[in-house]
């Protein structure tokens, strides 16, 4: 920021008002979900409404002020991280559900509302909001429209992409452009709307969302099971999705090494033996309660039967079926006990998985002599996760392990990012996922949405 920095901070206040602004230590202290912070800009700006927001691009536009968005921070590539030179704007004070409509199942939402708030306020009215992953109670609509987050249930309900109707984002010369259509049907020339989800801020900045609801679940059957190799896991996969007839919601695979760490430094219960090489989990949601259950547990035990399956326990009751998820979810233990950690988001295509990660490992462990890593993901929708400890993770190392975890990929035709986004740590990357037609539209996208380049500079595409 420029030497008139005093007279900015002083707009900004005017435009925000009172606890709007924040400077030096208040940004500072601002942890990252994901164990990073929020990054080194001097000042950061919370505004309470499309209004002020439009008003603060609009200054900044007039400065050439490049800004840095902030939703709940819980992603992992970077894109959030506001530079020295950045203003950084946090949509934490836009939080309100503006509107439920039960009948036409949507809901209106401020880009700052948590995913646990939606989730909460659509089963309020016998409705679910369907994306869900374990960073629930501090990622934000605005973020997961803004990356086209995925989770644990795209197997059944597809991504965020999916679930969005309409949408209302200010551009980066402070015009709000609005397109909050509630219909499921409106096939009305381009949909603007499609640019700015998954575009990560880079287009303009998403204010207000229209989400669409689905019917509550009434029956929830969850159990884990013990899988002695990942071509049983991708049969057992076909024959669960096959027989239970539409309403497998979540298919979750944790390699030996996820489920012992994660038991063990978490402090959780075992629910089966440790040694098997997969632990998959397993949820299957539906309308009839006691039927949905009965064919849960025909299948799982066709399953074993037919050799798929070693060991399985089936969740009896919430507390149950809640604290096997929480052995999927505890992400937080994972990073602990990796630590210092280097964190990977990838698709493969599922027949290739099983030499896909022994490619890695044997890469990582040849380069990286004691390198510790845990492998999970939703297998169902192609998307793998790799944490691994190499010893550090600075520059150098992580540059090493990326070009192995990047390079592996390229055989089976994958992908360097399923649902995370690129950020800026990929951004190096994008080549190995995208063409350079595709690229050079993306930077004509960018030019024509933001010719200043003043939102999110530096992300996805580069400088």
């Amino acid at each position: 920021m420029s030497s008139t920095s005093g007279d900015f901070a002083e707009q900004l206040e005017r435009i925000v008002g009172p606890g709007g602004l924040l400077s030096g230590a208040e940004v500072r202290d601002r942890g990252a979900a994901s164990g990073g912070t929020a990054g080194h800009a001097p000042l950061l700006v919370r505004p309470r409404s499309t209004e002020q927001l439009s008003q603060l691009m609009a200054l900044c536009w007039r400065r050439r002020q490049a800004v840095a968005i902030q939703g709940g921070m819980t992603g992992m590539v970077d894109a959030a991280e506001a530079g020295e030179r950045e203003l950084a704007v946090s949509l934490e004070r836009m939080n309100r559900i503006e509107a439920i409509d039960p009948a036409g199942r949507t809901l209106t939402a401020q880009a700052g509302v948590t995913i646990q708030q939606v989730q909460e306020a659509a089963a309020a009215q016998g409705l679910l909001f369907a994306v869900d992953w374990g960073a629930r109670g501090s990622a934000t609509v605005g973020g997961g429209v803004s990356t086209n987050a995925g989770g644990n249930a795209v197997l059944r309900y597809g991504m965020m992409r999916e679930q969005v109707l309409g949408l209302e984002a200010v551009l980066a010369d402070g015009r709000v452009l609005s397109s909050m259509n509630r219909l499921l049907k409106n096939n009305t020339g381009y949909d603007l709307k499609q640019l700015f989800i998954g575009s990560e801020g880079t287009l303009g900045i998403v204010t207000r969302v229209v989400l669409r609801l689905r019917p509550q679940p009434r029956s929830r059957q969850t159990a884990m099971l013990a899988v002695e190799s990942l071509d049983q896991v991708i049969e057992l996969l076909d024959r669960l999705d096959t027989e239970l007839g539409g309403t497998l919601s979540a298919f979750e695979v944790m390699w030996r090494e996820f489920y012992e760490l994660v038991v063990e430094e978490g402090g959780h219960q075992w629910a089966l033996p440790a040694g098997h090489p997969f632990y998959v989990l397993v949820q299957s949601t539906g309308a009839d309660p006691e039927r949905d259950g009965e064919r849960f547990e025909t299948v799982l035990f066709g399953a074993m039967e037919a050799g798929l399956v070693a060991d399985a326990v089936i969740g009896a009751s919430d507390s149950q079926r809640d604290a096997l998820w929480a052995i999927r979810d505890d992400i937080a233990t994972l990073f602990r006990a990796l630590s210092p950690k280097l964190n990977y988001d990838v698709s493969v295509p599922v027949q290739d998985m099983e030499a896909y990660v022994t490619r890695v490992r044997s890469d990582l462990e040849a380069r990286f002599p004691g390198a510790r890593g845990a492998v999970f993901g939703h297998l169902g929708d192609g998307n793998l996760h790799l944490c691994w400890c190499v010893g550090g993770n600075g520059r150098a190392q992580s540059a090493a392990v990326s070009e192995i975890v990047y390079d592996n990929l390229q055989p089976f035709g994958g992908s360097i990012s399923a649902e995370h986004g690129i950020g800026l740590q990929k951004r190096a990357y994008l080549r190995r996922s995208r063409s350079e037609l595709e690229i050079e539209w993306m930077r004509h996208l960018k030019q024509l949405f933001d010719p200043r380049q003043i939102l999110n500079p530096g992300r996805v595409l580069g400088e």
